[in-house]
């Protein structure tokens, strides 16, 4: 999830009577598709395939994240911090560049998103109340899934992720709003009868996704500007953690991350309109652009490649609103493809 000030983290913890104001309107039309190169380093340029949102009056800003697919080939999107009676949960024909709202309440700041394999339903992070609630395929029969605290301290749910028998582990931003870290990765069974601590003492963990082979997890700390691997054993215990990446962002945060077919990371970026792209070694393949002269979008939160397909498509935010952006990834998409 993208970085907050101060006051929006305020407002997630009350978000329902948030007053920010403004608004903005985005710069450029749609290009034409590129083709990815075989250059190492290279710019790969994303195109413009739709605008979601706008910035909430009532909460002065507009936060796209989570973004997943469904079976049915939609494209589920979650609006952080869209007041009660505006769709928190979007699910998108890209198509058809069409949206339909699936789920709003006057409570939740929905923070990711992801299809349980176990249950096949929508699960997401409430950032401001530490809880995972879930959703029907198709939106609708919201039920709680976890709440309270975990080694008695409440969680502040960021991303998510699940094994292949269904457990879900959650990268918890616990301590970023005092600049801590007490941040943690999170396991939770898939009955939410156990949560168990895999990590702990992390700077604010934003990205969580696990590898091609589901052999351990990738995470990123947002105030460290890294990614840690913690490598995990068949019942889903830590054998190993260590600092894999340390990101060269500039001003930039590390966000959200998700994997491809190919194992390749592909780590959002807080703080500028862009993804960079690592193979699993560590090296800097590519990093993902907006077309020249874009204004008002600040951040590219998550992405989500297709499938079974290449296309990728990549969430941005701003001042200017919230957008769909695509681009051709490196390598097929699979379920660590969402991201989180």
């Amino acid at each position: 999830m993208q970085r907050l000030s101060a006051r929006s983290f305020a407002v997630l913890a009350t978000i329902g009577t948030l007053v920010l104001t403004g608004c903005g309107t985005q710069s450029g039309d749609p290009g034409t598709r590129e083709a990815a190169s075989a250059t190492e380093g290279r710019t790969i340029r994303a195109q413009k395939v739709m605008q979601l949102t706008q910035v909430h009056a009532e909460t002065g800003m507009t936060l796209l994240e989570g973004p997943t697919f469904g079976e049915d080939g939609g494209l589920f999107v979650v609006d952080v911090t869209a007041p009660g009676g505006k769709p928190k949960v979007m699910r998108v024909d890209v198509g058809k560049k069409t949206s339909r709202a699936v789920h709003t309440d006057g409570r939740g700041a929905y923070t990711s998103a992801q299809f349980s394999p176990y249950d096949g339903r929508l699960y997401l992070s409430d950032f401001a109340h530490g809880e995972i609630v879930s959703l029907a395929p198709g939106g609708g029969d919201p039920r709680t899934f976890f709440s309270g605290e975990v080694d008695g301290a409440r969680m502040n749910p960021d991303d998510i992720a699940f094994d292949q028998k269904g457990n879900l582990y959650i990268s918890d931003s616990r301590g970023l709003s005092e600049g801590k870290a007490h941040g943690r990765v999170v396991r939770i069974d898939r009955e939410a009868k156990k949560a168990t601590v895999l990590a702990e003492d992390l700077a604010a963990p934003n990205g969580i996704s696990f590898d091609a082979d589901h052999r351990g997890l990738w995470f990123s700390e947002l105030t460290e500007n890294r990614i840690s691997f913690l490598r995990l054993d068949d019942e889903g215990e830590v054998t190993s953690r260590h600092t894999a990446i340390r990101v060269d962002g500039g001003i930039a945060q590390t966000d959200s991350i998700a994997v491809d077919a190919d194992g390749n990371l592909y780590q959002g970026l807080h703080g500028r309109a862009a993804m960079a792209v690592y193979d699993r070694h560590g090296e800097r393949l590519a990093t993902v652009e907006l077309p020249a002269r874009t204004e008002g979008l600040e951040s590219a939160t998550n992405v989500a490649i297709t499938p079974g397909g290449t296309r990728a498509y990549m969430t941005v935010s701003g001042p200017a609103g919230g957008y769909l952006y695509a681009f051709d990834a490196l390598a097929e998409g699979i379920r660590q493809s969402n991201g989180g």
